[in-house]
C-alpha cells in the first residue's frame, strides 16, 4: 500500500456499475419479495438446520438446502458485485418465527449470498445493530453500537454487508444508500487532484481494538484499483478520528477536502435512496460499490419498541480477485479461536 506517484492519473472505473437517484427510484427495482413458495422453502431449511446443528458455525449453505430459492440468490449476488450493487429482500413471516428463527433464516440466505467476516475484535459472525449505551464522545464506539443519532455515508469492512431487521423503534431510523461508484468516476472527472490522493493511504483510528502494544491506527486507501475494479473503504469518523494519535500520519490538506466531498455528494441526495425496513426485511449491499447510512430514530425501551437488525459481513463467491487489504481472514489460526454469534436478540 504505497504512496501513488506523481504521475499516477486515476481513471475511470465500472462505469455499468453506476446510478443516479433517478434510475432507482422505483423501490420495485431493488425490492425482492419471497413468494409463499419460497418462504415454505426458508420454513422448512430453517428446521433442516436446526436438526444438524442449533449452533450457527455448523451451519453453511450445504446444511441449508433451498433446491429453487438459491439459484434466485445466486442471482442476485451477481446483480450485487457487477449491477446496482443492493437489495431489500422481503417477506419473512416475521409474526410467526421466533428471533432464533428469523437469525437462522438470515444466516442461512447469507451462506448461500457468502461466507461469514468478523466484524469486530470479539469475532462477532452474526452482529447487532442497536442502541447498546455507547455514548456519542467513546473514542472506541462503533457505528452499530449506538442509537437514536444518525449515521453518515460509509463502507464497512467486507465484500458485502447484510442487515435483517428484527424489530423498528418508534419512528426513523430509514436506511440511505448512495453510489460510491458514481462518486468516484464524478470525482475523477471534475477534480482528479482530489481521487488520487485518496488513492493514498489514509489512517484510519481502530477504535481501540488494535493488538496490544501495537498502534492505535492503521494505513489504507480509499480507493483502489484492481483486476480493472473499484475497491472502496470508506469511513470518515475514522478517518479523522486518527488524527488523536500523535504517532499516526497528518492528513493532507487535499484528504480533508476529499473526505468532505465525498460525504457531501452522498448526502446531496442526486447519487442516493432511502428506504425504510420492516420487520423481517433483509438488506444486502457490495461494500465497494455502495455507501450506506442512516436517518435518527426514537426508541420507546418501555413499550418494547427498540430498533434492531442483526449484521453479516459476507465473503462473496462472485469476486475470485481482490486486493490483499479486502482478502477475508476468517481462515488464519487468530479468527478460529475466536469465532462467535452475538446472542443479544436472547435477551429483549
Amino acid at each position: 500500500m504505497n504512496a501513488v506517484t506523481p504521475e499516477f492519473h486515476p481513471r475511470v472505473l465500472e462505469e455499468a456499475c453506476e446510478w443516479t437517484a433517478a434510475d432507482v427510484a422505483n423501490p420495485t427495482a431493488w425490492t425482492e419479495h419471497f413468494s409463499r413458495a419460497e418462504q415454505d422453502e426458508l420454513e422448512a431449511a430453517v428446521a433442516h438446520a436446526y436438526a444438524v446443528s442449533d449452533d450457527f458455525l455448523q451451519i453453511g449453505k450445504a446444511q441449508f438446502p433451498l433446491p429453487t430459492l438459491g439459484a434466485r440468490l445466486k442471482r442476485i449476488e451477481t446483480e450485487l458485485i457487477d449491477g446496482r450493487g443492493f437489495v431489500r429482500l422481503r417477506g419473512l413471516p416475521r409474526e410467526r418465527w421466533t428471533n432464533d428463527q428469523m437469525c437462522m433464516a438470515y444466516w442461512g440466505i447469507g451462506a448461500h449470498l457468502g461466507k461469514p467476516w468478523p466484524q469486530n475484535a470479539k469475532g462477532h459472525l452474526l452482529g447487532d445493530v442497536t442502541d447498546q449505551g455507547k455514548a456519542p464522545g467513546d473514542p472506541t464506539l462503533r457505528g452499530n453500537e449506538i442509537g437514536l443519532v444518525g449515521l453518515d455515508f460509509h463502507c464497512d469492512g467486507s465484500d458485502l454487508v447484510g442487515l435483517m431487521c428484527l424489530r423498528t423503534g418508534v419512528s426513523g431510523g430509514l436506511s440511505a444508500v448512495a453510489n460510491s461508484v458514481a462518486l468516484h468516476n464524478r470525482l475523477v472527472r471534475e477534480r482528479p487532484d482530489l481521487a488520487a490522493e485518496l488513492y493514498n493511504p489514509q489512517p484510519f483510528d481502530y477504535r481501540g481494538e488494535q493488538a496490544p502494544g501495537k498502534p492505535g491506527w492503521y494505513l489504507m486507501p480509499i480507493f483502489t484499483e484492481h483486476a480493472g475494479r473499484l475497491f472502496i473503504r470508506l469511513i470518515r469518523p475514522y478517518v479523522l478520528a486518527s488524527q488523536r494519535h500523535a504517532d499516526a500520519p497528518r492528513l493532507t490538506a487535499k484528504a480533508i477536502e476529499a473526505l468532505a466531498w465525498m460525504q457531501d455528494m452522498a448526502k446531496g441526495g442526486a447519487y442516493s435512496v432511502i428506504m425504510d425496513f420492516e420487520p423481517g426485511d433483509m438488506q444486502f449491499i457490495n461494500n465497494y460499490h455502495v455507501l450506506h447510512g442512516r436517518t435518527s430514530y426514537e426508541d420507546d425501551r418501555a413499550a418494547g419498541k427498540i430498533r434492531h437488525l442483526k449484521r453479516l459481513w459476507l465473503e462473496t463467491e462472485a469476486l475470485t480477485e481482490r486486493p490483499a487489504q479486502f482478502v477475508n481472514r476468517v481462515g488464519d489460526g487468530y479468527w478460529s479461536r475466536k469465532l462467535t454469534i452475538s446472542r443479544m436478540d436472547a435477551a429483549q
